[in-house]
Protein backbone atom coordinates (compact mmCIF):
# COMPACT_ATOMS: atom_id res chain seq x y z
CA UNK A 1 0.00 0.00 0.00
CA UNK A 2 1.39 3.11 -0.83
CA UNK A 3 1.70 5.52 1.93
CA UNK A 4 1.26 9.05 0.44
CA UNK A 5 -2.75 9.57 -0.88
CA UNK A 6 -3.60 12.13 -2.78
CA UNK A 7 -7.15 12.24 -0.85
CA UNK A 8 -8.38 13.86 2.11
CA UNK A 9 -9.78 10.35 3.03
CA UNK A 10 -8.02 8.46 5.82
CA UNK A 11 -7.73 6.98 9.55
CA UNK A 12 -7.45 9.97 12.34
CA UNK A 13 -3.64 9.43 12.16
CA UNK A 14 -3.47 11.12 8.85
CA UNK A 15 -2.05 14.67 7.82
CA UNK A 16 -1.72 16.69 5.21
CA UNK A 17 1.05 18.67 3.87
CA UNK A 18 1.37 20.98 0.63
CA UNK A 19 4.13 19.52 -1.70
CA UNK A 20 6.64 21.94 -4.04
CA UNK A 21 9.45 22.06 -6.07
CA UNK A 22 12.79 23.86 -5.58
CA UNK A 23 15.16 22.81 -8.57
CA UNK A 24 14.32 19.12 -8.81
CA UNK A 25 14.30 18.56 -5.14
CA UNK A 26 10.48 17.83 -3.36
CA UNK A 27 10.16 19.57 -0.17
CA UNK A 28 6.59 19.61 2.09
CA UNK A 29 5.31 21.36 4.83
CA UNK A 30 2.13 21.01 7.05
CA UNK A 31 -1.28 21.86 5.31
CA UNK A 32 -2.41 23.59 8.06
CA UNK A 33 0.35 26.47 8.16
CA UNK A 34 -0.44 27.53 4.67
CA UNK A 35 -2.94 30.00 4.65
CA UNK A 36 -2.85 30.48 0.35
CA UNK A 37 -0.91 30.31 -2.31
CA UNK A 38 -1.01 32.75 -5.13
CA UNK A 39 1.46 34.12 -8.05
CA UNK A 40 4.29 35.66 -7.24
CA UNK A 41 3.39 39.71 -6.72
CA UNK A 42 5.48 42.93 -6.19
CA UNK A 43 8.17 42.24 -4.12
CA UNK A 44 9.75 45.65 -2.99
CA UNK A 45 13.75 44.91 -1.60
CA UNK A 46 14.95 45.24 1.71
CA UNK A 47 18.36 47.67 2.26
CA UNK A 48 20.85 45.12 4.34
CA UNK A 49 18.14 42.08 4.76
CA UNK A 50 19.41 38.59 4.48
CA UNK A 51 20.15 37.71 0.93
CA UNK A 52 17.53 34.90 1.51
CA UNK A 53 15.02 37.52 2.11
CA UNK A 54 13.73 38.58 -1.26
CA UNK A 55 11.79 41.67 -0.10
CA UNK A 56 7.84 42.49 1.35
CA UNK A 57 4.96 41.58 -0.23
CA UNK A 58 2.02 43.95 0.49
CA UNK A 59 -0.99 41.10 0.48
CA UNK A 60 -4.34 43.05 1.45
CA UNK A 61 -2.71 45.19 3.44
CA UNK A 62 -0.18 43.21 5.47
CA UNK A 63 2.97 43.62 5.41
CA UNK A 64 4.25 39.57 4.04
CA UNK A 65 8.55 38.74 4.56
CA UNK A 66 8.97 37.05 1.23
CA UNK A 67 11.60 34.72 1.86
CA UNK A 68 13.46 32.41 -1.24
CA UNK A 69 13.64 29.24 -0.19
CA UNK A 70 16.18 28.52 -3.41
CA UNK A 71 18.50 30.57 -1.97
CA UNK A 72 17.88 29.92 1.85
CA UNK A 73 18.60 26.29 1.20
CA UNK A 74 21.42 27.57 -0.78
CA UNK A 75 20.34 25.66 -3.99
CA UNK A 76 22.15 28.02 -7.07
CA UNK A 77 20.06 30.97 -8.52
CA UNK A 78 16.35 30.78 -10.25
CA UNK A 79 16.87 30.66 -14.18
CA UNK A 80 14.77 33.49 -15.16
CA UNK A 81 12.27 31.31 -16.99
CA UNK A 82 11.15 30.13 -13.87
CA UNK A 83 8.42 31.95 -12.58
CA UNK A 84 8.08 31.64 -8.31
CA UNK A 85 5.26 30.18 -6.64
CA UNK A 86 4.16 32.37 -3.22
CA UNK A 87 3.17 29.59 -0.37
CA UNK A 88 1.57 31.82 2.40
CA UNK A 89 2.27 30.02 5.66
CA UNK A 90 1.25 31.39 9.39
CA UNK A 91 3.78 31.08 12.02
CA UNK A 92 2.16 32.21 15.00
CA UNK A 93 -0.19 34.49 13.95
CA UNK A 94 2.02 36.29 11.17
CA UNK A 95 2.41 35.65 7.59
CA UNK A 96 5.41 34.57 6.12
CA UNK A 97 5.98 33.93 2.15
CA UNK A 98 7.53 31.59 0.90
CA UNK A 99 9.27 31.94 -2.82
CA UNK A 100 8.87 27.90 -4.37
CA UNK A 101 9.90 26.99 -7.71
CA UNK A 102 6.33 24.83 -8.39
CA UNK A 103 3.52 24.13 -6.44
CA UNK A 104 3.05 20.12 -6.51
CA UNK A 105 0.14 18.93 -4.93
CA UNK A 106 -1.58 18.59 -1.29
CA UNK A 107 -1.02 14.90 0.09
CA UNK A 108 -2.36 12.87 2.89
CA UNK A 109 0.72 11.03 4.62
CA UNK A 110 1.06 9.09 7.48
CA UNK A 111 3.27 10.85 10.34
CA UNK A 112 4.67 7.42 11.26
CA UNK A 113 5.84 6.69 7.53
CA UNK A 114 8.11 9.87 8.19
CA UNK A 115 11.95 9.11 8.55
CA UNK A 116 14.32 11.42 10.67
CA UNK A 117 16.67 13.42 8.22
CA UNK A 118 19.90 11.05 7.87
CA UNK A 119 22.11 14.18 7.57
CA UNK A 120 21.61 16.62 9.94
CA UNK A 121 23.32 19.19 7.90
CA UNK A 122 19.97 21.34 7.59
CA UNK A 123 18.11 21.98 11.36
CA UNK A 124 15.34 23.71 8.89
CA UNK A 125 14.58 19.57 7.64
CA UNK A 126 12.33 17.76 9.88
CA UNK A 127 12.02 14.25 8.00
CA UNK A 128 12.21 12.40 4.75
CA UNK A 129 9.05 10.55 3.60
CA UNK A 130 9.16 8.24 0.13
CA UNK A 131 6.95 8.75 -1.99
CA UNK A 132 5.99 6.74 -5.55
CA UNK A 133 8.96 8.63 -7.71
CA UNK A 134 10.51 11.00 -5.00
CA UNK A 135 11.74 11.61 -1.59
CA UNK A 136 9.19 14.13 -0.11
CA UNK A 137 11.60 16.22 2.96
CA UNK A 138 9.64 18.32 4.96
CA UNK A 139 10.57 21.79 6.23
CA UNK A 140 9.63 23.38 9.49
CA UNK A 141 8.64 26.80 8.83
CA UNK A 142 9.30 27.90 12.50
CA UNK A 143 12.87 26.52 12.27
CA UNK A 144 13.77 28.65 9.02
CA UNK A 145 12.43 31.90 10.82
CA UNK A 146 14.06 31.15 14.19
CA UNK A 147 17.67 30.41 11.73
CA UNK A 148 16.96 33.51 9.56
CA UNK A 149 16.92 35.70 12.65
CA UNK A 150 20.08 33.82 14.27
CA UNK A 151 22.04 34.73 10.94
CA UNK A 152 20.46 38.33 11.43
CA UNK A 153 21.57 38.84 14.90
CA UNK A 154 24.77 37.43 14.59
CA UNK A 155 25.55 39.88 11.42
CA UNK A 156 24.85 42.68 13.92
CA UNK A 157 26.75 41.18 17.01
CA UNK A 158 29.71 43.43 17.97
CA UNK A 159 32.84 41.77 19.08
Amino acid sequence: MNSIMNTSEGGTDQKRCCTFLIENTCFAVEADCVTEVLQRGVINNVPLASPAISGLLNLRGRIVPAIDLRIFLEFPPAPHTIKHISLIVDISNEWYCFLVDKLLDVKTYDPHQVSPPTNNSSSVLTGVLPDSDQLIHFLSPEKILKNLLDIRTESLSVG
